[in-house]
C-alpha cells in the first residue's frame, strides 16, 4: 500500500518557480513559431522566377521575359537589371501611344510585385530589355540576368534564349537616352 506524503516547502517552491518559467517562456516560443520568423530577410530572398526566357538575336537589342513570384507578405520593387550579354539592360512596358501605335520605353519605378503575388514579364508588355548586345544570342544558349531590389538585394536566374517573332513596337527612350528618337522595333 502506497501512502502519499505532502511535498516538503522547498519542492513545492521548485514546482512554483518551474511553473513561473514555463509560463514566461511559451509567449516566447510562440513567437518563434510564428510566420514572421520565416519571412524572408530581403527583397531578393522573397522573390522567385519561372519560366524565364530571352529572344534570340544577332545584334542589338533583345529582351528577356518570364514570371516574377512575390512569397513575401510586402510590395517588393525590381529597380534596375544587369547582364553580361548587353552594354545595358533597362525595365520596360509597352504602352499604346496617342497615335495609337504600341510604343516601348522605360518602366518608371520599376517593376511592383504585389505582395504574395505575381507580375508577368511578356512580350508585348513588361520586360526586361537588353540594349547594345555584346554578342548574339543564339538559340539553345543561355543569358544570365540580376535583379536589383528596392532594399538593395540582388538575385540572379539564367534565362534560356529562343527564337520569337516578337511583337514589334517603337522604342520611345526617357530620361538620358539617346536623342528621343524613335529606335527600330525590337521584338520585346
Amino acid at each position: 500500500m502506497f501512502h502519499r506524503t505532502s511535498a516538503s516547502p522547498a519542492r513545492s517552491r521548485i514546482r512554483r518557480a518551474a511553473a513561473t518559467v514555463l509560463a514566461a517562456a511559451t509567449p516566447l516560443m510562440v513567437l518563434g513559431c510564428s510566420d514572421d520568423a520565416a519571412a524572408p530577410a530581403d527583397s531578393a530572398a522573397a522573390v522567385t522566377i519561372s519560366e524565364q526566357w530571352a529572344k534570340a538575336a544577332d545584334s542589338g537589342m533583345s529582351a528577356a521575359f518570364g514570371q516574377l513570384h512575390n512569397g513575401s507578405d510586402r510590395t517588393v520593387t525590381v529597380v534596375s537589371a544587369s547582364s553580361p550579354a548587353s552594354a545595358t539592360v533597362e525595365l520596360h512596358e509597352v504602352v499604346t501611344g496617342d497615335d495609337g501605335v504600341k510604343v516601348m520605353r522605360p518602366k518608371a519605378g520599376g517593376f511592383a510585385i504585389p505582395a504574395n503575388g505575381e507580375l508577368d514579364l511578356e512580350p508585348g508588355g513588361n520586360h526586361i530589355m537588353f540594349m547594345g548586345l555584346n554578342g548574339p544570342l543564339r538559340t539553345g544558349s543561355e543569358a544570365p540576368v540580376t535583379l536589383t531590389f528596392d532594399d538593395g538585394s540582388t538575385s540572379t536566374f539564367t534565362a534560356q534564349v529562343r527564337d520569337f517573332p516578337g511583337n514589334q513596337e517603337n522604342y520611345e527612350p526617357g530620361g538620358d537616352h539617346e536623342d528621343g528618337a524613335a529606335a527600330p522595333a525590337h521584338g520585346g
